[in-house]
C-alpha cells in the first residue's frame, strides 16, 4: 500500500513552495526595518555576510537583494499609493508582512527590468513560503492588477495633478512625505526643476566614497588598490576617492587598517573647512564635541596631527564612543576619546582653539543612504531636536577661546535645524561671536549660495545635504 497522501479526484498535487534565498533575505530585511525600527544599512550587511558564508549567495545575488531592499524602501510611498488602488481595504488593514511582499513585488514590476511573469511568480512563491497559500492568492491577485500598467501609467492615475497640489504631486511621484517635500523646497528655494532634481537624486543609489586620512594613506594608494575601472578621485575633497562600481571597502588594506575610511565627501568638506578656518593665536587644542561614530573625528585627528595639535573627541553614548576610539586608533598625533555629554561639558571654558559640533538632527540630508528615515520622521521631531541643537552650539561657543573657531554642522537642510539655530544662539546675551565666510574654505565647490554659511546638496554637489556655519568667538 502506498504511503503517499491520497488526493481527491481532480485536485492538484500539493507542491512545496520553492525557496528563493535572495527574496527571502530581502523580505527579512524589510521586516526588521518595520518591526524593530532598524536601518537597512545596518541590517543588510550581516544578512548578506551570513548568506555568503552558507554558500547561498554570489555577487549577483547580493546585488539583487540590495537593490530589492533599498529600491522598495525608497519607493515605498509611491508603491503604497499604487497598492492602495488595487486592494479593497485601507492599507492599514493589510497585514504588514503581506504589504512587504506586495511592495517587493511592485518594485520588481515597476522599478526593475525583471520580466513581468518572473516578478509575479517569484513574489507569489515568496508569499507561499513566508505567508502561506491563502495569502499568496491575495498577493497574486494584487500583483496582476499592478502589472496591468507601467510606472508612468500608474503615476498618472494615483498622483494628483501638479497644478492642483504641487507638494502632494511631487510626494507621490518621487516617494517623499508631503511635509518633507515642503521643507526641502523651502530650504532650496526656486521653482519646480530644482526640487524635482533633488527628490530624484534622493531615490538614487549613492556612490561609496573613501577618505585617505592625511599622513596615513593617500588617494593614489586607494586608487591603485581599487583599480582605475572602479575608482575616481573625489570631486571636491583632495582626500576623497569615489568607488564607481561599489564593491566592499572593508576588503581594502588601508580601510581594514584604519588608515582610510568610508566617508561622504560632504562630511570631509566640513572637517576640512573647520581645519582651514583662520584662528587668532595658538592652534594646539581641537575638540569634536559630538564625535560619534567617528568619521569626522578621524579626519580631524589626522589633520591635527600634521600640525602638532591634539584632538579631544567626546561622544555621549558609550557604545558610539567606542566606535570613535576604533576610528581614531593608530592616529599618529596626540588624541583622547571620552564618553561625555557636550551639553554638560567636563572641560573648562575657553580651552580649545577649534571646536566642531555636528549636532543630532532629523537626517533629511542623508535620505539617499537611509531611505526609511523619510517615513519615520515627523514634523514634530524638529521641535524635539531644537533645544538640544541650541544647547550644543551654546556650549561649543563657551568651549572655544576668544579668537578661536566653532563649526556648527548638521546633516539636514531644514531651516529650523540650520541657520535658525545659529541666529537664535548668536542673539543671546553672553554669546559674542561672528560668522566666518565658509565659502572660500571649500575651494572649487560651486553653488554655495550667498554665504556666509554653506548648504551642500545631493543634486548639485553629489554629497549628503550637509550644512556648515563657522563662527569666531569675539569676546
Amino acid at each position: 500500500m502506498s504511503d503517499q497522501p491520497r488526493r481527491r479526484p481532480g485536485s492538484k498535487p500539493h507542491r512545496r513552495p520553492k525557496k528563493d534565498p535572495v527574496r527571502i533575505l530581502a523580505f527579512e530585511a524589510l521586516r526588521a526595518v518595520d518591526e524593530r525600527d532598524a536601518y537597512a544599512n545596518l541590517v543588510l550587511p550581516p544578512l548578506l555576510r551570513k548568506a555568503r558564508e552558507k554558500g547561498d549567495f554570489d555577487g549577483r545575488d547580493a546585488a539583487l537583494a540590495t537593490e530589492l531592499v533599498y529600491g522598495t524602501l525608497r519607493r515605498q510611498g509611491t508603491y503604497d499609493e499604487i497598492i492602495a488602488a488595487c486592494v479593497d481595504r485601507p492599507l492599514r488593514e493589510v497585514d504588514p508582512p503581506v504589504l512587504d511582499v506586495l511592495s517587493l513585488g511592485a518594485h520588481q514590476l515597476l522599478g526593475t527590468r525583471i520580466p513581468t511573469h518572473a516578478a509575479v511568480s517569484a513574489s507569489v512563491e515568496l508569499a507561499r513560503v513566508v505567508l502561506g497559500d491563502g495569502r499568496a492568492k491575495f498577493v497574486n491577485a494584487v500583483l496582476r492588477k499592478i502589472a496591468a500598467n507601467d510606472l508612468d501609467g500608474w503615476l498618472e492615475r494615483v498622483a494628483p495633478p501638479y497644478d492642483e497640489d504641487p507638494e502632494d504631486h511631487l510626494g507621490v511621484v518621487h516617494s517623499h512625505p508631503r511635509w518633507v517635500v515642503s521643507a526641502l523646497w523651502d530650504a532650496l528655494g526656486g521653482g519646480r526643476a530644482g526640487i524635482e532634481d533633488l527628490l530624484e537624486v534622493d531615490n538614487e543609489r549613492p556612490e561609496v566614497t573613501l577618505v585617505a586620512r592625511p599622513g596615513r594613506s593617500t588617494p593614489e594608494e586607494l586608487l591603485d588598490a581599487v583599480g582605475e575601472e572602479n575608482g575616481l578621485p573625489g570631486r571636491w575633497s583632495p582626500y576623497a576617492v569615489r568607488l564607481t562600481e561599489g564593491g566592499e571597502p572593508g576588503a581594502l588594506d588601508a580601510v581594514r587598517e584604519g588608515r582610510a575610511g568610508v566617508q561622504d565627501e560632504g562630511s570631509q568638506l566640513v572637517a576640512l573647512a573647520l581645519a582651514g578656518a583662520p584662528v587668532d593665536g595658538p592652534d594646539a587644542r581641537w575638540l569634536d564635541a559630538c564625535a560619534g561614530p567617528g568619521g569626522k573625528a578621524a579626519l580631524l585627528g589626522a589633520l591635527a596631527a600634521e600640525r602638532g595639535a591634539a584632538l579631544l573627541a567626546a561622544e555621549k553614548q558609550p557604545h558610539r564612543a567606542r566606535l570613535v576610539a576604533r576610528a581614531l586608533a593608530g592616529n599618529p598625533g596626540p588624541y583622547e576619546v571620552i564618553a561625555a555629554d557636550g551639553t554638560r561639558p567636563v572641560w573648562r571654558p575657553g580651552s580649545f582653539d577649534r571646536v566642531l559640533v555636528d549636532v543630532p538632527c532629523t537626517g533629511l540630508g542623508a535620505l539617499r543612504r537611509r531611505p526609511e528615515a523619510r517615513w519615520r520622521r515627523r514634523p514634530e521631531d524638529l521641535d524635539g531636536f531644537a533645544p538640544l541643537q541650541r544647547d550644543l552650539l551654546r556650549q561649543a561657543l563657551r568651549a572655544v577661546r576668544v579668537g578661536g573657531v566653532v563649526g556648527y554642522a548638521t546633516c539636514s537642510p531644514h531651516p529650523a535645524e540650520t541657520r535658525a539655530v545659529v541666529d537664535d544662539v548668536l542673539k543671546e546675551q553672553g554669546v559674542a561671536a561672528e560668522f566666518v565666510d565658509t565659502r572660500p574654505l571649500m575651494p572649487g565647490v560651486p553653488a554655495l549660495g550667498d554665504g556666509p554659511d554653506v548648504q551642500l546638496w545631493p543634486h548639485l554637489h553629489g554629497t549628503d545635504a550637509m550644512y556648515l556655519a563657522l563662527l569666531r568667538r569675539t569676546a
